[in-house]
């Protein structure tokens, strides 16, 4: 997968990188298999969960990459 961007939607993600899933839990994304959770995009799971998205992704890439 290519890399994960502010735009990208969680079920994407999980779909593709189902190794990703702790990182969403570390930010207390504990829904992941809720259909509101799934749609959302990085950003706005980001927003609702007070984290900054910018770090979370370049965390997030970091550990995708690591997983390979």
């Amino acid at each position: 997968m290519a890399a994960i961007t502010k735009e990208t939607i969680i079920g994407t993600i999980l779909d593709t990188n189902p190794e990703a899933a702790p990182m969403f839990l570390s930010i207390g994304m504990h829904c992941l298999g809720c259909p509101a959770s799934r749609g959302e995009t990085v950003e706005e799971a980001c927003q609702v969960h007070g984290v900054d998205a910018d770090e979370f992704l370049s965390a997030l890439n970091a550990y995708l990459a690591a997983a390979e």
